[in-house]
């Protein structure tokens, strides 16, 4: 499959994926096709997943610029349309406790009313567009894996209300009952807003909005070259020539290490995976999800999971390192064996659908959204680490904002740097295998500890 370390750009051969969200949503939205020939616009956006068309709804509603989009295959044919569907208070994979300690609480609370703000950008954008998205009830549930865990979701729980002024709220393992149950449920964090939905449909919708205020959105159209000229930034597809002055770059984990020298190895592509079974028996359901809330787990290496509302499990994680290895069989096998570990009623249920799709990890965990230094307005964000569905619609929308000449001003103070590079990029896939090694060992001795406390 493509892979953003080795391939310039998704082909147009290679094929869709085998996702839940292209089965049970509907048709592909209008576009403006391919490039067709040469020609000079105001702004051009390179990705048309969230940020890129959040961007360029933003710039024609907001500030009344008709942006040109550049996808190098269909809209949302990356992480916006694979992903697992969960709109949450969340972005980079810094725990809050840390992000206190390394930054200070006023820094940590501008952050966390950034990522507030993301969500009910979300919630408006769902709301006023009357976007049919199969949007769910809120309530995120951050579950303790094991017994050892409990202590530090009450730390995190003291967290949220003291420092960061929201009210989350631990939950014992008796509370759990009639919300997640399995053998992997020991108390968990009650986090109130954040809900799942359709994460296709969400993107179908940004774009239907934002070619209704002006966008151009031109699929199959792969940025090959860049060529700066002067002022001027020359964008070669394979059918025609875009020239602007402004650049939105919004590829995120499909960021080509071959789009531009600033660019590159600023994150690192990461595959997740997710596998969904076929619709569960009313037993089934209650001897494992019985809630439809979002949920994921304190393993090192941690899993998402959800109830689908025709009763299927959607349950994904981390396993394949590089595109060349994502379709091994072994990495479905390790989502199917976590999934029937954590709820043993599954065990012989099938799994009809198994995809997987790239999202970008920075050298420090976090987000940001940044004009390029060096470079004449160019303008990128990223780095959402898996958790993006809600804060990338908010970036897009301050992406549209400094391409319209107007400062993004947050007293979240990193968002806005550019990010450190991954130093020796050819040895960086080597580095993380050996990291989830750790992971894994470390998550393999505390489960062992936990059989024999019982």
């Amino acid at each position: 499959m493509y892979d953003p370390l080795v391939h310039a750009f998704p082909k147009k051969t290679q094929s869709d994926p085998d996702s839940y969200w292209l089965k049970v949503s509907g048709r592909d939205p209008e576009d403006d096709g391919t490039v067709a020939g040469d020609f000079d616009v105001d702004v051009v956006i390179v990705g048309g997943g969230y940020t890129g068309l959040s961007a360029a709804l933003a710039l024609g509603r907001d500030h009344g610029i008709k942006a040109t989009v550049l996808e190098a295959r269909s809209s949302a044919w990356g992480c916006s349309g694979r992903n697992g569907s969960f709109a949450r208070i969340s972005g980079g994979r810094v725990p809050w406790s840390s992000l206190v300690k390394i930054y200070g609480a006023d820094v940590a609370r501008a952050y966390f009313q950034e990522l507030r703000q993301g969500l009910d950008t979300v919630r408006s954008l769902i709301t006023d567009s009357g976007i049919e998205c199969a949007r769910q009830p809120d309530g995120v549930y951050k579950v303790a894996t094991f017994g050892a865990h409990a202590d530090a979701l009450r730390r995190e729980e003291e967290l949220y209300n003291t420092v960061l002024r929201y009210p989350a709220r631990y939950v014992d393992k008796s509370g759990l009952r009639g919300v997640h149950e399995g053998p992997e449920s020991h108390g968990a964090l009650h986090l109130p807003d954040g809900f799942s939905l359709n994460p296709l449909e969400l993107a179908r919708g940004l774009h239907r909005r934002a070619r209704s205020h002006g966008a151009r959105i031109h699929t199959n159209s792969p940025v090959t070259d860049w060529i700066t000229e002067g002022d001027w930034h020359r964008l070669v597809t394979p059918t025609g020539t875009i020239r602007a002055r402004r650049v939105i770059v919004a590829t995120n984990g499909y960021t080509s290490s071959r789009l531009h020298a600033r660019l590159a190895s600023r994150v690192l592509p990461v595959h997740s995976q997710i596998i969904v079974t076929s619709p569960m028996s009313d037993a089934q359901v209650e001897a494992s999800l019985p809630s439809e809330k979002c949920m994921f787990d304190t393993r090192e290496l941690l899993f998402y999971y959800r109830r689908l509302p025709d009763n299927r499990l959607l349950f994904g994680g981390r396993s394949a390192i590089s595109g060349k290895d994502a379709a091994a069989p072994r990495h479905r096998q390790y989502l199917y064996e976590a999934m029937t570990r954590k709820f043993p009623a599954l065990a012989g249920i099938s799994v009809d659908h198994w995809w997987g799709g790239w999202v970008a990890v920075t050298r420090n965990s976090l987000p940001f959204c940044y004009k390029v230094p060096g470079m004449t307005d160019v303008f990128t964000a990223g780095g959402y680490a898996g958790s993006g569905v809600s804060f990338s619609i908010h970036l897009g929308t301050k992406l549209a904002l400094m391409a319209a000449g107007r400062p993004f001003e947050t007293g979240a103070s990193f968002l806005a740097r550019e990010p450190e590079r991954y130093p020796f990029a050819s040895f960086i896939r080597l580095g993380q295998w050996m990291a989830y090694r750790w992971l894994h060992v470390k998550d393999a001795r505390e489960a062992h500890q936990a059989r024999g406390d019982r």
